[in-house]
């Protein structure tokens, strides 16, 4: 069923939401997780044009992912972990396809439009822009 699956990471409370349902779902199935968390600050975004060093945020961002990654590997399951830098729906995207994923699965926020609009619905995009199935969970 499920190989690999992609798990959008923000470094918030609603992580914890799709974090116990797709690691009960890899259990089941066996897939291994690469859990993403996209930088998306200006250091983020000029990254490699300007050389720049990491900043203090996505020094906590990685972090925060290799804690994500050796809870979720003292629970038996395979972990994978990468800091992307950019547009979030872009590089999610990117990801998926370059690490070929079988499910991106991700967490919203139940916004509608006017929130959609200023907070860029990430999910949206995602979901419109790739083949492969997408689990959206409203964060709790």
């Amino acid at each position: 069923m499920y190989r690999r699956i992609l798990v959008a990471i923000e470094n918030s409370t609603a992580d914890q939401t799709i974090l116990s349902h797709v690691a009960a779902l890899a259990k089941l199935t066996g897939a291994e997780l690469l859990l993403v968390h996209v930088a998306d600050g200006w250091a983020a975004r000029h990254f490699d044009e300007l050389q720049l060093r990491e900043s203090e945020e996505m020094k906590t961002d990685r972090e925060y992912l290799a804690r994500l990654q050796t809870d979720l590997q003292g629970r038996g399951l395979h972990v994978d972990i990468e800091l992307a830098k950019g547009d979030p729906a872009t590089q999610l995207i990117k990801t998926a396809e370059d690490r070929h994923v079988d499910l991106i699965a991700m967490s919203t926020h139940g916004h509608r439009f006017i929130n959609d609009v200023i907070r860029g619905a990430t999910a949206d995009r995602v979901r419109h822009m790739v083949r492969i199935p997408v689990l959206l969970l409203r964060a709790q």
